[in-house]
This record gives C-alpha cells, structure tokens and sequence, in this order.
C-alpha cells in the first residue's frame, strides 16, 4: 500500500515558479518499485497527465503544454517526487495530483494508477 501526500502548492503570479513534493508512505514494496505520476484537473476540465518519472528516476515523461517549463525529479533516499513548475502561466491553475502505479511504466497511465495522494491547489494570476 501506498499513501502519498502533496505539498508545494500555492498562489504565484504568471512568470514565477513552485516546487510541488510528492512524499509517499510505502508497504509491501519499495519506492522505486513505482512509477510516480504528476496530473492536474482544472475548473471544468477532465484530469490530465503532466509527468512521469519512472521507480528508477531513469525515464521521464513531459505533457507538450509544460515541456522545457516544468522537471519532475526523485528523491528515492527521502520517498518523494518533485515537480519543480517555471514560466507559469495562467492555464497551468489546476489542482495537481500525484500517483503512484506498481511496477508501472512511462508515460503513466491515468487509469492505470492504483494510489492518488489529495492533491495540492496551484493558482497562477496573470
């Protein structure tokens, strides 16, 4: 089993940057036995995938939108992933999750996701 929780979210204004953590309580298994999933949902809009890093740290994955804006990193030592977010623009205001999916491959799946932390508000003014 795994238990996640965000943190890092905030108001910022467009330009600026927020580093999002994702720190997970793991049993059963090992961190880097999961691939962890950033996904946010805007007002009105469906969940989306913004990135991925698999167990190993070794591959990433970046939606087009935040390609060259957003890193997604890992701590293995500390059981956290990290999504540090520049050039923040307005669109990027969402509620952003983290997820984690066993054994689970790059780009992750949004269905194929077994834990989902409560996720973390970031609002960004323009």
């Amino acid at each position: 089993e795994v238990q996640l929780v965000e943190s890092g979210g905030g108001l910022v204004q467009a330009g600026g940057s927020l580093r999002l953590s994702c720190a997970a309580s793991v049993s059963g298994f090992t961190f880097d036995d999961y691939a962890i999933g950033w996904f946010r949902q805007a007002p009105g809009k469906e969940r989306e995938g913004v990135s991925c890093i698999s167990g190993s740290g070794g591959s990433t994955y970046y939606a087009d939108s935040v390609k060259g804006r957003f890193t997604i990193s890992s701590d293995n030592a500390k059981n956290t992933v990290y999504l540090q977010m520049n050039s923040l623009k307005a669109e990027d205001t969402a509620v952003y999750y983290c997820a984690a999916a066993l054994y689970g491959s790059v780009p992750c799946n949004i269905y194929g996701m077994n834990y989902w932390g409560k996720g973390t508000l970031v609002t960004v003014s323009s």
